[in-house]
């Protein structure tokens, strides 16, 4: 069950790998960083694809161990040795239960940590790009709208001489500030700097009419956030725990904020309790598998992962709209998941399919209904006649060819078990003997399959 988990750890991450990197690609492009300012930068983003990844390589392992058990005989060893699905679930247990606290440490723990790593260095890679940036008797383009250019630079003190700045943030012409001294201080919290002017003057142009303000000290802010990524927004994410409960209880309002706090919460924790249930989904997905019968349990198994992620983010989207209670919407999944998870090993352990028979044969027969309207009305386009003119010409009897054909079942020589056509073993290999209709295959010697009897019956 391990190997089967961390080459699926492997490859849900290679995966995931490439989808955050173009977008991260762009982002260091513009920074022009080194490799190992890259590789760190890149690896404070693995806790949060951690907390998708684990999630389905747990899932992907039990399934595929048990698979391969189950496709080797070795569960039918076990069984008739004594051992049922009850003795084999708790080793299931324990280690998908390690796999969901694991996650809960990315979660809860290691995320928070890898924002504020992740803001700090941008921080610090930004400064450097910008103080590298700016020369002297140099224009410098560094802060995008912003053109800075310095006469001098002490470079004791590092304060500016002679200083000119124009900016075109938001406007078509550029306001142009001219000062005699300035210097640059930066914000870590805020991803910002500040330009800091003194004694100087401030050129606003326009259509109408012109200002010129005069000032003895004048602060231009500039963010330090590039347009092309989110890898420096950090707000929520960046909290522990104990900082978002403490700032949700600090709004007295049901206000959008608050909520989203809370939601950051309850996400951080429902998420790995989440792994430990579609883990436990894998067990009876792996047992479908039989020697000679094409394994169904791994694609079952993503369509349950995606539904898994839809429900939740459906969930997460009822809690921010205040549709519902944040707790109730957050965890309605996982409790949907957990009586899912009981409900089928439940029914595996008592040797019986996942889906019960009265709701099988009820989608069989609504199935062949459709196809039996659908037959109808291409015969009718077909042959040309009108509605009402075929459903007078039609024969119940079965003498037409389209219900001989309908009626024929087919026989296995070896179990002398015959089955109809909406049967999904009507065309086994070993079904090989053909009878015009059902009554003749009775007449035979020849019985109806499980699934056929309920149909007879009916």
């Amino acid at each position: 069950m391990l190997a089967p988990f961390f080459a699926s750890f492997i490859i849900m991450n290679c995966v995931f790998f490439l989808v955050k990197l173009i977008p991260f690609l762009n982002f260091t492009l513009e920074l022009d960083i080194g490799l190992a300012d890259f590789i760190r930068l890149f690896t404070y983003l693995f806790p949060n694809i951690f907390l998708y990844s684990i999630p389905m390589a747990a899932m992907m392992g039990v399934t595929i161990g048990f698979a391969r058990l189950s496709s080797d005989s070795e569960i039918l060893a076990l069984k008739a040795s004594g051992i049922s699905v009850y003795q084999i679930l708790p080793p299931v247990i324990v280690v998908a239960t390690l796999i969901a606290l694991l996650t809960g440490y990315f979660s809860i723990r290691l995320i928070p940590l890898s924002e504020i790593s992740m803001k700090h260095l941008t921080y610090q890679l930004l400064r450097e790009k910008l103080n590298k940036g700016i020369k002297e008797h140099t224009f410098t383009e560094a802060l995008g709208d912003v053109v800075v250019y310095v006469e001098k630079i002490d470079k004791q003190t590092g304060e500016w001489k002679k200083v000119w700045v124009s900016d075109m943030r938001g406007v078509d012409n550029p306001v142009i500030t001219m000062a005699s001294t300035g210097s640059m201080k930066g914000n870590a919290e805020n991803m910002q700097v500040s330009i800091i002017l003194r004694n100087g003057s401030l050129h606003r142009p326009g259509n109408d009419n012109a200002q010129i303000v005069q000032f003895d000290r004048y602060r231009i802010n500039i963010p330090l956030l590039p347009s092309s990524t989110k890898a420096t927004r950090l707000k929520r994410s960046a909290l522990t725990m104990g900082q978002l409960l403490a700032e949700a209880k600090s709004i007295k309002e049901n206000t959008e904020h608050k909520r989203k706090l809370l939601i950051e919460y309850h996400k951080r924790l429902v998420l790995p309790v989440g792994c430990l249930m579609i883990s436990l989904l894998g067990l009876p997905l792996g047992l479908q598998a039989r020697p000679g019968k094409k394994a169904i349990g791994i694609q079952i198994g993503l369509a349950i992962f995606v539904l898994y992620y839809i429900l939740f983010t459906f969930g997460k989207t009822l809690a921010e709209e205040d549709r519902l209670p944040i707790a109730l919407s957050m965890w309605t999944p996982n409790t949907l998941f957990f009586g899912l998870a009981v409900f089928w090993i439940t029914r595996v352990s008592n040797e019986k399919s996942l889906i019960p028979e009265n709701i099988t044969v009820f989608f069989q027969k609504t199935g062949n209904n459709i196809r039996t309207l659908l037959s109808k009305f291409y015969n009718q386009v077909k042959t040309g006649f009108l509605g009402i003119a075929q459903s007078d010409s039609y024969d119940v009897t079965g003498d037409t060819e389209t219900d001989r054909a309908e009626n024929i079942v087919k026989g296995n020589a070896k179990s002398r078990v015959f089955h109809v056509k909406s049967c999904e073993y009507y065309n086994c290999k070993n079904c090989t003997i053909e009878f015009k209709d059902i009554q003749v295959a009775l007449d035979a010697g020849f019985e109806p399959c499980r699934f056929c009897k309920i149909f007879i019956e009916e």
